[in-house]
């Protein structure tokens, strides 16, 4: 199996929406963002499945000098192999990757953010950044697109979060910033018991809203000589919009189940989006 072909089973296996937005890409931009998909994973992965945070801690090291290794020419890897085939081509600086590193370490550190300056810190570095580096492999000739790809990574951190309530309290982490679960008269202890209230559904309203917000911010400021090299993102935002709004339409149900969109709708919103331009 080649490097690529290792991250092309990687992102097939996630299901993730992600996945869909490859599909029209021309083979070259295909493999880069296949490639720093597949880092994404293994560092989530690490964080989500390693048994204990020190030897977490152990293995995120070890990709940040794999890492180091992608950029002297050495990498040991798979994914790492296919990173260093691709990062020249669409300039992926390592700075960059690293950083991804450092948010994925934050659920290590904390699974509490008091406020939502805090959570956006994270959901910058473990999305935003993404969405910086997805945008130069996509290509763009106008400096406002990297305003587009960073607010569209908060919204879909954002969205991620509305969905994955009641898995990550499952696994006792809250990324609902503490002073609006005060607000809206949430106790943390209701969240991890899965227990819904009317209290629940307005702050979900309200976090539902802001991840809107961010959408609306990053389709206003994305140049439209860059949209159609920015369908992906587009396509993912069409993709992850759709569930969101389910998701409100359900109610919130988000605290005992894990709303998700069938393959088939996902490939219908995928071809229509890119069909859109």
């Amino acid at each position: 199996m080649t490097p690529h072909e290792y991250c092309q089973n990687k992102a097939a296996a996630s299901g993730s929406s992600f996945y869909y937005s490859f599909m029209f890409l021309d083979p070259a931009r295909r493999r880069a963002i296949t490639a720093l998909y597949a880092f994404c994973r293994e560092i989530d992965d690490i964080v989500d499945e390693y048994p204990g945070a020190a030897l977490a801690q152990t293995r995120l090291a070890w990709w940040r000098q794999e890492i180091a290794r992608v950029c002297s020419g050495a990498p040991s890897h798979p994914v790492g192999l296919a990173l260093q085939n691709v990062r020249e081509q669409f300039d992926l600086p390592h700075e960059r990757l690293l950083e991804i590193i450092d948010g994925m370490a934050m659920d290590l550190q904390y699974n509490r953010y008091p406020d939502f300056d805090a959570l956006q810190r994270y959901c910058y570095h473990v999305a935003s950044v993404v969405g910086l580096l997805a945008a130069g492999i996509f290509g763009h000739g106008d400096p406002r697109t990297l305003d587009y790809a960073h607010d569209l990574g908060i919204a879909f951190q954002l969205t991620n979060i509305i969905r994955d309530v009641g898995e990550d309290a499952r696994r006792n982490r809250i990324y609902l910033p503490d002073d609006e679960l005060q607000r809206f008269g949430v106790p943390a202890g209701d969240i991890l018991a899965a227990r819904y209230s009317d209290g629940f559904r307005a702050l979900m309203s309200f976090q539902a809203e802001r991840a809107e917000t961010f959408y609306e911010r990053a389709f206003a400021a994305l140049p439209a000589a860059d949209r159609k090299n920015q369908r992906p993102g587009i396509v993912m935002a069409a993709i992850y919009r759709s569930l969101l709004r389910e998701i409100a339409r359900d109610g919130f149900l988000v605290l005992d189940r894990r709303a998700s969109l069938t393959p088939l709708r996902k490939v219908w919103l995928a071809g229509l989006t890119w069909l859109k331009g």
